[in-house]
């Protein structure tokens, strides 16, 4: 009686769990899975699927700052994380610090990682930028993913400011974030324009950065003086220096 008992919860945990329905990324990095698996690694099933990895988990090879104007010591490999380490920084983005960008471009593109935000943190990850002396700061092409302390920094009680959200331009559907200290994943994809982000396996953001209603965000956005902003077809990657301690780690990307 006791065994059929034990079946029958069971049954009802599993059926109570299959019950309803939430839009994920199937193919979204599991935390847990990679703690134990190991972190900056490729499975032989994400290698067949056209993955690569953009951080080695023991250098910056692969990345550089915007414009290079810095030697960008402030961003570290440190116990299989890229870190930024204000510490190291003399002044707002300038010697050893700044923006690190990817040295390859990309059009269609998922791109995967996972950040941990410091308290009271910001960060960003930027995508889709040209990196050219007429575009003084990367964001003045790319559009940003916003990572954030959403209660301790003060850009948490902003509209479309928060973790997750298409930074000033698109809330995200929901708060998903674990918070300061815990690792999220996130994922990017474009294609052919159409851009999702996710946030811990959950679509919060869509997108058609070739539409009309695109444009209208834009012209109501902070943005709305930058005409290359949201426009590049092919761009870089860049993890942003806002100041503030941030890892990154298993940051991987496909071309589509």
């Amino acid at each position: 009686m006791r065994k059929i008992y034990v079946l029958g919860l069971c049954l009802f945990l599993l059926a109570c769990n299959g019950t309803g329905s939430k839009t994920t990324l199937s193919d979204s990095s599991n935390m847990i899975e990679n703690e134990q698996k190991g972190a900056n690694t490729l499975t032989p099933q994400q290698e067949a699927e056209g993955w690569r990895l953009l951080y080695d988990g023991k250098t910056t090879q692969g990345w550089h700052i915007y414009l290079k104007r810095t030697d960008g010591s402030a961003w570290k490999s440190v116990n299989g994380t890229l870190f930024l380490d204000p510490r190291a920084k003399n002044g707002w983005q300038t010697v050893g610090g700044g923006d690190l960008v990817s040295d390859s471009a990309y059009e269609n593109f998922h791109l995967s990682l996972e950040w941990k935000i410091s308290e009271k943190g910001n960060s960003g990850i930027i995508f889709g930028v040209e990196e050219d002396t007429s575009h003084e700061h990367s964001w003045h092409t790319g559009p940003e993913m916003q990572i954030l302390d959403n209660n301790g920094h003060a850009d948490g009680a902003i509209y479309s400011h928060r973790a997750g959200d298409l930074y000033d331009i698109i809330a995200s559907k929901k708060e998903m974030s674990n918070g300061t200290g815990k690792w999220n994943t996130a994922d990017v994809r474009v294609e052919n324009g159409k851009l999702d982000l996710f946030l811990n396996g959950e679509l919060l953001v869509s997108a058609d950065m070739r539409s009309e209603e695109w444009k209208k965000l834009l012209a109501e956005s902070k943005f709305k003086d930058l005409p290359a902003f949201g426009q590049v077809r092919k761009g870089h990657i860049v993890l942003q220096d806002h100041g503030d301690p941030v890892w990154f780690r298993n940051i991987r990307i496909r071309e589509l």
